[in-house]
């Protein structure tokens, strides 16, 4: 799905895609969809102090930053949005995705409701949020366990976790139900079309339609 040919001539400013959604809702599953389908999306690479795994790349799952660095970071407001996770910390640099958006190029960030709210108090004209909602609790369930990677005990945490996480859809744009993953997903890219082609996201407007006026026909 792209956009015409005098669309992606026309100056624009990045788009900031926000999904979020419980655990085993999909939202992971689309954002990888969204990345591999839509070579003008690109994936937000968060800072983290946790260390680093051995199927990780530096600066491709990561950057891996020590616990000082990342506190100078979020002490200088260098961060769009941070959370301390398992004693470890992760946030979202600011100057890599304010150049993104200023070089008209989109971004994708898979994080959770708390990180969406802290780049909505920042960055709010830039972002086009969506919920991702599963069919129904029990459908849920049987998602995480089907993943077969978490044992009871964890699954039933993370169901406790999605009550708490689905009290916050009303905070977003968009809310979407995965009871069909193509078709969720094709909601999204949607979405993200359309929040392309708004006015107020393309600054080159004004000289393209000062162009048409100016044409002697």
């Amino acid at each position: 799905m792209a956009d015409g040919v005098a669309d992606t001539c026309i100056r624009r400013r990045g788009l900031m895609v926000v999904l979020s959604s419980p655990s085993g809702a999909g939202k992971s599953t689309i954002a990888r969809n969204l990345l591999e389908n839509d070579p003008r999306l690109e994936l937000s690479v968060s800072v983290t102090t946790r260390a680093r795994r051995g199927s990780e790349i530096d600066g491709v799952h990561y950057h891996f930053i020590s616990r000082r660095d990342f506190e100078r970071l979020r002490d200088t407001d260098s961060l769009l949005e941070w959370a301390e996770v398992h004693g470890n910390y992760y946030g979202t640099p600011r100057e890599p995705a304010e150049r993104a958006l200023a070089e008209g190029r989109d971004m994708l960030f898979d994080i959770d409701w708390q990180g969406a709210v802290q780049l909505n108090e920042k960055m709010r004209a830039d972002i086009v949020s969506i919920f991702i909602l599963p069919p129904s609790m029990s459908e849920l369930k049987t998602r995480l366990r089907r993943r077969a990677e978490d044992s009871d005990e964890t699954i039933q945490t993370r169901l406790t976790n999605a009550r708490v996480e689905l009290e916050h859809w009303r905070e977003y744009d968009f809310v979407i139900i995965n009871d069909d993953l193509d078709r969720a997903y094709s909601a999204v890219r949607s979405i993200v079309t359309a929040e392309r082609l708004r006015r107020d996201r393309r600054p080159g407007l004004f000289d393209f339609v000062s162009g048409l006026l100016d044409e002697n026909v």
